[in-house]
């Protein structure tokens, strides 16, 4: 089947992949905003039930655990996300460094999703508020 943006100039297919990417960043945003709300609810709770927030480990690429200069609870049971206290979202997988493993590593916060996990072939994604209920009633899980 033929490609009808093929007919098309190139400066009218650059607006509309740049129109896409625009809608793609937007939907990135308020789907970040959506978790934020989950996440800023779970802080109030986490606190109220006097679960104690830990020192987070990373996972380099090469299968090392290093140090992190954060705290805070983790998500999964793979403790490759974590919520920090302040209710900033890790992704706890970080770069091999042969330095990381002696000093630890800085953690930079991501947007925070709707869907943990998505796309991993771990086997362990779902729904945020799912996880959040596993780390304030572990018992339920």
């Amino acid at each position: 089947m033929p490609d009808p943006s093929a007919d098309q100039p190139p400066v009218d297919r650059r607006e509309a992949a740049r129109r896409m990417a625009d809608l793609a960043a937007s939907a990135r945003r308020s789907e970040a905003q959506a978790a934020q709300v989950l996440i800023d609810d779970f802080l109030v709770a986490v606190r109220a039930r006097g679960i104690a927030p830990e020192r987070l480990v990373a996972t380099q690429l090469d299968g090392r655990q290093v140090r992190t200069d954060k705290t805070g609870w983790y998500v999964n049971r793979k403790r490759s996300i974590a919520i920090g206290e302040q209710g900033e979202w890790y992704v706890l997988t970080v770069p091999s460094s042969t330095f990381g493993r002696f000093t630890g590593v800085k953690l930079e916060a991501s947007p925070p999703e709707m869907v943990v996990g998505r796309g991993g072939r771990d086997g362990e994604s779902g729904d945020l508020a799912d996880f959040l209920a596993r780390v304030l009633d572990p018992d339920s899980a």
